[in-house]
């Protein structure tokens, strides 16, 4: 793609995004459901105005890692200890229902097979793009309405994060059983290896910016340096451990959440957010979407593919989180919260493809799947949290 035509793209995108964004609110609709129509429209599948690229790619990861990292500098640090068991045990069933349901759902469709053959892993990995969640998009969400910081908030943002975990963790399985060589075991020490190191390094990093805060208070060299670990932490993450970036991210945003002036980081790093990379991220969902090639037999299963996706996360996270004391509304909330999928599960896909586990036909399925929960899940939690009163600033 011509660099120069990509900033005609890059204005189609800011300017429809924006003014669908605004209409969306007018309809008393989270703005990020405007966002992403406007990338549909513009996008493969309606005009054609916008094809994907690199470079919309690449600001899109952006985007949803600058989301993550604000996500972790509003948390309250007190909250996500208090829900941390419950974050662990609502994000295992958000993985292991939707798995199995996936799995079941192709075995369906295209009949049961027994262990080790092709068909039995085909159906294993479909059920392993279920499991991811896509937090970013649920996080704008409960960012606008005012309950990202709350309790219910607080547990669906630490289940996202934790279920992203164990959600390549079982990628990385699913891979190594078809091919040994893959040598799945090293992920669980990858992964106990990054945890530990992120509340080790993570206690002197904050300690470090404790100072720098408390010599330059309110000064942009603490916002820049905060914006830095966030991007080495989101490269760390995934090159050295095998982890996604948002997660390096949400914990870069974790190790400043408690500073004096983590609101003021927070302000900062939003205008970038709010101004570019926010609206391409949103919107890059639509415009990814073709729906080309789309049969009668491959409609058929994508539909009972989104609604066994969407589903089974509402019955693991929500029976979960009711089981664990939070009341009906709230364990919706959670389930409902837990629905989104976006680029996880199109990394996830993109792997299954590379790996000869997913025939490209399905890829629909899986865009199909992160369209409708991007849209409708902003809008189920709006009519969920209808009036109540937003949580209050710590």
């Amino acid at each position: 793609m011509d660099r120069i035509a990509f900033f005609r793209d890059l204005a189609l995108i800011i300017v429809s995004a924006k003014l669908f964004g605004l209409l969306a609110q007018k309809l008393h609709a989270p703005s990020v459901v405007g966002e992403i129509i406007a990338g549909l429209l513009i996008g493969p599948a309606v005009l054609g105005f916008v094809q994907q690229s690199d470079h919309l790619s690449l600001l899109a990861e952006i985007g949803v890692v600058l989301l993550m990292f604000d996500a972790g500098l509003e948390t309250n640090m007190k909250d996500l200890l208090k829900t941390g068991p419950k974050a662990l045990a609502v994000a295992c069933a958000g993985v292991a229902v939707p798995l199995v349901g996936g799995t079941l759902l192709y075995m369906c469709f295209y009949g049961f097979s027994s262990w080790g053959t092709e068909s039995f892993f085909r159906a294993v990995f479909m059920g392993t793009i279920m499991t991811a969640t896509s937090v970013g998009i649920t996080v704008s969400a409960l960012k606008e309405l005012g309950h990202l910081k709350d309790p219910t908030g607080t547990l669906i943002t630490s289940a996202a994060i934790i279920d992203d975990v164990i959600g390549i963790v079982v990628l990385t399985f699913v891979i190594g059983f078809k091919n040994p060589d893959q040598e799945p075991v090293k992920v669980l020490w990858r992964t106990g290896l990054f945890i530990v190191l992120s509340v080790g390094i993570g206690i002197i990093l904050h300690y470090a910016f404790k100072w720098a805060d408390k010599k330059w208070p309110h000064q942009r060299r603490i916002p820049i340096l905060g914006l830095a670990l966030c991007m080495f932490l989101a490269f760390a993450a995934e090159t050295f451990f095998g982890i996604a970036d948002i997660t390096g991210a949400y914990v870069a945003g974790l190790i400043l959440c408690t500073l004096r002036d983590s609101e003021y980081i927070a302000r900062k790093v939003d205008i970038n957010s709010y101004m570019i990379f926010g609206p391409v991220f949103f919107a890059s969902i639509g415009v990814k979407t073709s729906i080309s090639g789309l049969d009668r037999e491959l409609l058929i299963f994508s539909l009972a593919f989104v609604a066994v996706a969407l589903v089974t996360k509402i019955i693991g996270c929500g029976t979960v989180a009711r089981l664990l004391g939070s009341n009906g509304k709230d364990s919706l909330k959670v389930g409902v919260g837990m629905m989104t999928r976006g680029e996880v599960a199109l990394i996830v896909a993109q792997k299954g493809l590379s790996e000869g586990m997913l025939d490209s036909k399905y890829f629909t399925s899986v865009i199909l799947l992160i369209i409708v929960s991007s849209v409708t899940v902003p809008l189920v939690l709006k009519m969920l949290y209808k009036g109540e009163k937003a949580a209050a600033v710590q």
